[in-house]
């Protein structure tokens, strides 16, 4: 693939994202827009791509690292790139040189990990397809801004409630008045290092390309899903952690939330993050008048609504679980966790989007049971930027009896 084509694909993704965050904002204007803009990337890619295709004489200069090795030569598909990975992967283990086509294929889609015995840095577009298993209901990333990093650690400076300081009045001819400072806040992030060990089998090992591929990608978008997730829930409770609790017991501390607690600026595009005991109980509320609090959303027939405004996002309990109140060691009451407001606004996820495979050398106890382990790096930070943006809320229910 040469550099326009790559070029144009890291476009394609970025302009994918875009139209998800627009989406998420419920910007239908702005997503039919980059829609459109999408289309025509993806159009321009295909016809660079055919040009790369055609004979070998004039795709010779402009072959590079990716599709076509030299001029005139079989196109590598996605198929050849996972038979690529997954051979070299097989190759480490086993303790073994490579496949020669496989290596330079592979050494045209990532470099190598240093420091590792046996790292492999897993592949742009395979990694893409592992973003898109782990993009479920239950993504909290999907909600809060996402942003790409390529260093590993770096800073950013806001300024902090900048529309709450009115101009002073100035009188005609008459000298302006100096501006109070900026205040501002700097946000710091450390990239830093989660992971595991998966084990597999020989068995495994000596199926399909394909089918080991599968394996891995399953077993990695549920696992880093999982992290972040749990990065994301530790990162809101640390903000809740420095106001006073917020305990809801029906429709008016609901109200109050949206009302006093959360900007006005921010009604557009706050929503509700509960988990399914939450969304149980807020689905059975109803007003003075007998009507229940959430309502369809007629644009997603899927989707609810609070008090007619707000999205319900419902993830499941082992996600955020619900907490118990106890007095003297027997349960009273059960606490379902309810975040409201904007967390694009609240948090920021630095991506340093690099994830790396490192194999075992069947050491121990795996040798022992014919496994082997296959540890898998996943790298980024998570910070808050305006913590008024969020509150972190619990819905109180007693337990009758």
């Amino acid at each position: 693939m040469n550099r326009r084509a790559q070029e144009l694909l890291a476009k394609i993704e970025a302009k994918k994202n875009e139209i998800r965050t627009l989406a998420d904002a419920q910007n239908v204007a702005g997503v039919k827009k980059a829609k459109k803009e999408l289309d025509d990337l993806q159009a321009m890619y295909e016809a660079v791509k055919d040009l790369d295709d055609e004979g070998a004489a004039a795709a010779g200069a402009a072959a590079a690292a990716g599709t076509a090795k030299t001029a005139g030569e079989k196109k590598t598909t996605m198929k050849d790139k996972i038979t690529a990975f997954v051979g070299v992967l097989t190759a480490r283990i086993n303790k073994r040189e490579a496949d020669k086509e496989h290596v330079a294929i592979v050494n045209q889609m990532n470099e190598a990990d240093p420091g590792t015995d046996g790292g492999l840095t897993v592949p742009q577009d395979i990694r893409t397809q592992i973003e898109e298993l782990r993009r479920t209901e239950d993504d909290l990333e999907m909600h809060v801004n996402v942003e790409r990093v390529s260093t590993l650690s770096g800073s950013r400076v806001i300024e902090k409630e900048a529309d709450a300081t009115p101009w002073d009045t100035v009188d005609e001819a008459k000298q302006f008045p100096e501006a109070g400072t900026p205040q501002l806040e700097k946000i710091e992030y450390k990239i830093k290092k989660f992971g595991g060990i998966l084990k597999l089998t020989y068995e495994l090992l000596q199926d399909t390309a394909e089918n080991v591929m599968g394996y891995l990608k399953k077993y990695i978008a549920k696992k880093t899903r999982a992290t972040r997730n749990a990065a994301i829930i530790k990162k809101i409770k640390e903000i809740a952690a420095k106001k006073a609790e917020v305990v809801v017991a029906g429709i008016d501390e609901l109200k109050d939330i949206f009302n006093e607690q959360l900007d006005p600026a921010l009604k557009s595009t706050s929503k509700i993050i509960t988990n399914q005991s939450g969304f149980n109980y807020l689905d059975k509320l109803k007003d003075s008048d007998g009507n229940y609090i959430l309502q369809p959303d007629p644009t997603k027939p899927t989707q609810k609504l609070l008090f007619g405004v707000y999205p319900v996002v419902t993830v499941l309990n082992k996600t955020m679980p619900t907490e118990d109140v106890k007095e003297n060691e027997k349960v009273v009451g059960h606490k379902y966790p309810l975040i409201c407001g904007d967390l694009k606004e609240a948090i920021t996820l630095f991506d340093r989007e690099y994830m790396s495979i490192e194999i075992s050398d069947q050491a121990g106890d795996l040798w022992e049971h014919d496994l082997t382990g296959v540890k898998v790096r996943d790298r980024f930070d998570v910070q808050s930027v305006d913590e008024e943006a969020v509150v972190m809320a619990y819905i109180l229910e007693a337990v009758n009896g």
